[in-house]
């Protein structure tokens, strides 16, 4: 995993301190808060150019129903546990894995596996990860936003 930039904020908080979100009602709270103060959220894909704006209200909204959506369809655990916060009370950086790609991330193994999104306040930076990105991600990417 790779950050361009150097000592930049977006990516000191993306190895800083995170609480997993393990019963799904614990993140219907944290998508409830993030809904609550809808501006300044950036969301990022990893690999993909960061955005350079904020979304909108409705670009947030719609972008937490789409991704709760995909985590309770393809992560078939009675727990979620793919989801963490820097602070559930008052999320400010959420890291968002994929569930067909979780590996270690927990940072134990040998390579860490970055995740999949990230949802934050702070402008993001690009994040290279090794792995290939698998096709129905960039293209699920794409029609949440209407990109080509």
């Amino acid at each position: 995993m790779h950050m361009s930039g150097s000592g930049n904020d977006f990516a000191s908080r993306m190895k800083g301190s995170f609480r997993g979100i393990l019963p799904w009602r614990d993140l219907d709270a944290l998508w409830e808060r993030v809904r609550a103060a809808p501006d300044g959220w950036y969301v990022s894909l990893i690999g993909e150019t960061p955005a350079t704006t904020p979304m909108s209200a409705a670009e947030l909204d719609k972008f937490v129903s789409e991704i709760d959506a995909l985590l309770h369809r393809e992560h078939e655990y009675d727990y979620c546990g793919i989801v963490y916060a820097d602070d559930p009370a008052a999320p400010s950086f959420i890291k968002i894995y994929d569930p067909h790609n979780t590996g270690s991330s927990c940072g134990s193994g040998n390579v860490p596996i970055p995740p999949r999104w990230v949802l934050s306040r702070i402008q993001p930076t690009l994040i290279t990860d090794n792995a290939p990105m698998p096709t129905s991600r960039r293209r699920w990417w794409q029609n949440l936003f209407g990109l080509k």
